[in-house]
């Protein structure tokens, strides 16, 4: 049940964000988009239905594998990707009987090399493959994830890719040439790599939430040099595995003054980007960690999902200093809130799924519900707004298309081969959706 508490409305809808300038139409430079929250530009008209066999322009393999979403700018997409040797049963047996813990889940791999692949968005032919890192043996992570989950990002000329405890570069994307490498920071995910970076004036910003160490940090775009690094502030709990996070943070412009929201293990942040000063900061009122859902925002407020143990969605106003969580918390819900894929706000209404395939929408001014509608499968890949529907991709290669409303309206179910983890990309009216194995052009 949604929960409410009081405040202005008159301030409310008076409060006013406006994300940075936005890329070039031609450009999808960064998760979910040129505002990083689900939404195509307004010009795209994307197609209703598709199949193998019908609206697919190309259909390329994808090596290895990864569930970073596409980035697109001119005619490059650029998506990671990590080559894998398979361990046997009796070396995978004996690395983890060595772990002081044993999650459920967790899988081992042997030699690592960490990929950016480039290819052309008209043929779909492969332009660059590059070397970005390579390991003797990659570290532990969960069997559902992959070492090369976070998503690049496109930015004047070029790709700048993150995995994690294993590295971060940069690629000049004409010539697909490594610019610079870091490998400073060393974390425990536990699970794997999974924040993605996000981009700010001159600086690269990333999540490092581990089990054990928790900060964020801006490297240099040009050098790949530290910028600055703060750690998080807030008390956390006692157990390891309960201080991880994999959510990727999003920049806005607040009142002329750019913050940086970063949800945690149990907190969300707002940070000054150009120099990691925190600026508020509010707890979930609950045990709240492996945080993914990028939070969406609109109507003076973010909306952040705290994933597990049970996920909780949060309605925040941003406007605060220092602990906000008795002001500033507008209210809450606990049903079906998804633990993976991020929200859609269209308009005043919210709508998300659950990683279950429960759809949900909300009044986003007061966390009622309006409606809810059982779809079919598991979902990890953020909903897409584009061509005034909504876009949802699940685990089994079916997309469900929804027209935005008060009341369910489905529009087409469209199935492929096989089934999206990674969030889709849009160019002019084409889709580009990368599955477990291909990465195709839907037009």
């Amino acid at each position: 049940m949604a929960m409410m508490r009081s405040y202005s409305w008159g301030f409310v809808w008076l409060m006013c964000v406006f994300p940075l300038a936005l890329p070039a139409a031609e450009e999808w430079s960064q998760f979910r988009g040129p505002t990083g929250e689900g939404h195509a530009p307004t010009t795209a008209r994307l197609p209703l239905t598709w199949s193998e066999t019908e609206n697919i322009k190309w259909k390329v393999a994808v090596p290895g594998e990864g569930y970073s979403s596409p980035v697109i700018s001119g005619n490059q997409l650029w998506l990671t990707t990590a080559i894998v040797a398979q361990l046997s049963e009796e070396e995978e047996a004996e690395k983890l009987a060595k772990l002081t813990t044993n999650p459920r889940g967790i899988k081992f791999g042997g030699a690592l090399t960490l990929r950016a692949l480039c290819f052309d968005v008209r043929h779909g032919e492969l332009l660059h493959d590059v070397t970005c890192f390579q390991y003797p043996a990659a570290n532990p992570k969960h069997a559902t994830n992959t070492y090369a989950s976070p998503t690049p990002v496109i930015h004047e000329g070029k790709v700048l890719c993150h995995f994690g405890e294993y590295g971060t570069c940069g690629i000049d994307a004409a010539t697909g040439t490594v610019l610079w490498r870091n490998q400073e920071f060393r974390i425990d995910h536990q699970n794997g790599p999974g924040s993605s970076p996000v981009v700010w004036g001159n600086l690269l910003i990333v999540h490092f939430d581990g089990t054990d160490k928790q900060f964020v940090a801006a490297y240099d775009l040009e050098t790949g040099a530290v910028a600055w690094q703060t750690p998080r502030t807030a008390v956390m709990p006692e157990r390891p595995e309960f201080k991880k996070a994999y959510c990727t943070p999003l920049i806005l412009t607040v009142n002329g003054q750019d913050q940086l929201i970063s949800p945690a293990s149990d907190w969300v942040y707002a940070y000054e980007p150009a120099t990691g000063k925190e600026i508020w900061r509010a707890n979930y009122g609950q045990l709240g960690f492996s945080t993914v859902p990028r939070p969406v925002s609109g109507h003076g407020m973010v909306y952040v999902c705290t994933s597990f143990m049970k996920s909780r969605l949060l309605a925040v106003k941003y406007d605060g200093q220092g602990d906000v969580t008795a002001s500033h918390v507008v209210w809450h819900s606990d049903r079906q809130v998804p633990q993976k894929p991020s929200l859609i706000l269209v308009g005043q209404e919210l709508y998300f799924t659950s990683d279950g395939g429960i759809a949900t929408c909300l009044d986003a001014l007061t966390g009622e519900q309006i409606w809810q509608e059982r779809l079919r499968g598991q979902y990890s890949a953020s909903p897409l707004h584009a061509s005034g529907r909504i876009y949802l991709f699940n685990h089994e290669g079916q997309c469900t298309v929804l027209k935005p409303g008060r009341q369910v309206e489905i529009l087409a179910e469209n199935v492929l081969d096989a089934g999206a983890m990674a969030s889709p990309a849009v160019l002019g009216n084409a889709l580009f959706v990368r599955t477990t194995t291909h990465l195709y052009r839907i037009e």
